[in-house]
């Protein structure tokens, strides 16, 4: 059985940033392949600093070298797989329906890492999918926002 604790990390960091990406970017009119390009950058680049930030991490707890090094090969391989799935709804759908499939597949997927996680630490899982849905829903409408930076310059002539 997969243990919750190597695949949390990974998997809610993919699953956020991948909704986030794709709302941020379809409410800036970016393309289709302006996403996935995006999607990928964060399932190569993004991840391999996550994962050294992991991997450091636990090195600084004094965790086993082996227990650290499996930590961040999990966190980086469920983060690889969940960014991928982003991908390939954003490939298969077009415009809105991409949108609205991506945050779909996000809810569920964290939903579902949710109420594994509940199970595990013995708590209700319908409080914890409750709160991890809210943040998310969170991150969704800040990333919705049109971002300009003319609105935050302040006279800086940028």
């Amino acid at each position: 059985m997969i243990k919750p604790t190597r695949i949390s990390f990974g998997g809610t960091a993919a699953i956020a940033t991948s909704m986030a990406l794709i709302v941020g970017l379809d409410a800036a009119n970016a393309g289709r392949t302006v996403i996935v390009s995006a999607l990928l950058i964060a399932a190569v680049a993004d991840n391999l600093t996550d994962s050294l930030s992991v991997h450091m991490y636990q090195e600084s707890e004094r965790l086993e070298q082996k227990d650290a090094f499996v930590g961040t090969v999990a966190n980086f391989v469920t983060r690889f797989i969940v960014c991928l799935s982003f991908v390939l709804i954003v490939v298969l759908l077009r415009g809105p329906a991409a949108v609205i499939g991506g945050i779909a597949w996000g809810m569920s997927l964290l939903a579902a890492l949710s109420w594994l996680l509940a199970r595990h630490r013995n708590v209700s899982a319908t409080a914890e999918v409750a709160k991890h849905l809210a943040v998310a829903l969170v991150i969704i409408l800040v990333s919705k926002k049109r971002w300009t930076l003319d609105q935050y310059a302040c006279g800086l002539n940028l």
